[in-house]
């Protein structure tokens, strides 16, 4: 910032590769398929028993030989059973577990498009809204039986799109930046910039660090590892706190205030991003 840059990285070209390096390691250690778990054996409530056991009796309506169909309506309804999802994984019914939206339930895209066209065209749902609706009913037809894939799935998506959530979120701190210390004329858009680039760079160098003593605290199960963990986590917060006295030099007092201001509404910009990006992988997943 006073001009004496040639002894340092350029912070674009340094962020490009600590993230790159961050990333590599982090989707090669950090696997979906035990981060999320779908518990099917969770008993089925009186209400979505008698739901399940209307849609099997009108499935048996269309094969009245089916055995299996009868079985499971007969323990449906031997309420001194209780009955899980897993308990009715094996029926394959495409009728069994419809999506319900708005209050209505759709149980193929077929049927969603069908309603849609008997609808008069002000009351039918806009195009964003059709494409959210059908991709969910066909994430349900391509995953009913096995929701816990449906979640690895779209975590993985997630995961392979959060360098590009963190880089749009650049400026947007920056902006955040901006706004807090918007009297302090002499530092520009730019030095708010950089600030945030090399703190996201620290931010990547030190989460190796939390990862590394997390997967050693797996591997040797010692407990004195989980508040070193923590301890970790408070020290990022209180670098954030360090470097914002040190790079726009105010007193303690107005710097604990802006930190505040800065943390809230840093947050609440990453859980937009997150909820954007989020929608953006179910829906291209």
């Amino acid at each position: 910032m006073m001009g004496r840059r040639a002894s340092y990285l350029h912070p674009i070209q340094m962020y490009v590769f600590t993230s790159a390096i961050f990333f590599l390691l982090f989707l090669s250690f950090f696997k979906p398929d035990n981060t999320i778990n779908i518990d099917l054996t969770t008993p089925l409530s009186k209400e979505r028993r008698e739901k399940i056991k209307n849609t099997l009796i009108e499935e048996l309506e269309k094969d009245t030989a089916n055995q299996l169909l009868k079985n499971q309506i007969s323990r449906l309804a031997d309420t001194a059973k209780v009955k899980t999802m897993k308990d009715l994984a094996n029926l394959n019914i495409e009728h069994s577990n419809p999506i319900s939206i708005n209050g209505k339930e759709y149980n193929n895209r077929k049927e969603y498009d069908s309603v849609q066209h008997s609808l008069p065209a002000a009351k039918r749902d806009g195009w964003f809204t059709k494409k959210v609706i059908k991709k969910v009913i066909e994430i349900q037809e391509k995953f009913n039986e096995n929701p816990q894939e449906a979640a690895n799935a779209l975590l993985e998506a997630m995961l392979h799109r959060m360098p590009y959530m963190l880089f749009i979120s650049l400026p947007l701190f920056a902006l955040i930046l901006k706004l807090v210390y918007i009297r302090r004329k002499q530092f520009f858009f730019a030095d708010h910039g950089v600030f945030t680039i090399h703190l996201y760079i620290f931010t990547f160098l030190w989460l190796l660090v939390v990862f590394s003593v997390s997967k050693l605290s797996d591997i040797t199960h010692w407990g004195g590892l989980d508040f070193l963990i923590f301890g970790l986590f408070l020290l990022l917060f209180f670098y954030l706190y360090k470097a914002m006295r040190f790079f726009y030099g105010q007193g303690r007092a107005k710097t604990i205030i802006k930190f505040l201001l800065v943390a809230f509404w840093s947050l609440i910009m990453m859980l937009i991003l997150f909820a954007l990006f989020l929608l953006v992988s179910a829906l291209i997943f």
